[in-house]
């Protein structure tokens, strides 16, 4: 079984605790179905015929945690994902985050009416 040189200590923990399967749920909008709502993916095991094996990494919980304090997080706030699964899940929260009201703004263009109820 294949494992990554610089933080194999790190990476090991995560993947048994996740059966070295990635633990995506949906979150990279993919509802997986097929695998009732887990992602199917097996680290070294091959995605479908026309892709190499899957090389799942240990990547924190929440996908808008900096590198930086993604390096210094323990193994418990860390998950498994495939590569895809991750991308996506991390693209999916940057776009919410865009999105999302900004709190600084607060009720300024609240009616009266809003405020109240």
């Amino acid at each position: 079984m294949s494992e990554p040189i610089v933080y194999a200590n790190t990476w090991r923990p995560v993947m048994e605790a996740a059966g070295y399967r990635c633990q995506c749920t949906g979150q990279c909008g993919n509802p997986h179905a097929k695998a009732k709502g887990r992602c199917p993916r097996e680290h070294d095991q091959h995605a479908s015929k026309h892709r190499g094996p899957v090389r799942l990494i240990a990547a924190p919980a929440d996908p808008l945690t900096l590198a930086r304090a993604a390096a210094e997080l323990p193994a418990a706030q860390l998950r498994a994902w495939c590569p895809d699964c991750q991308d996506a899940t991390r693209r999916a929260a940057q776009r919410a985050a865009r999105n999302a009201p900004d709190p600084a703004q607060g009720d300024l263009f609240d009616t009266e009416e809003q405020r109240t109820t």
